[in-house]
């Protein structure tokens, strides 16, 4: 089957069917490995930062449940 042809019958579906379609196909890329950013991403370094915006003052501190082992 050829990309026209593929190209052809998601132009006819609803863009709520279309989407489900290239979620789908996602699926597939990821199920068979196949390479491609949207099924295998690379993290980068620093991609998280100011995800986190918040965190105890504490945090670092030992925790009391532990305190038998230390």
């Amino acid at each position: 089957m050829t990309t026209m042809i593929l190209e052809r019958k998601m132009n006819r579906l609803p863009s709520a069917i279309q989407q489900e379609v290239s979620d789908y196909i996602d699926f597939l890329l990821y199920k068979y490995r196949i390479n491609s950013k949207i099924a295998q991403p690379q993290p980068r370094a620093g991609c998280m930062k100011g995800v986190v915006t918040w965190m105890s003052d504490d945090f670092n501190a030992p925790l009391s449940d532990f305190k038998d082992y230390m």
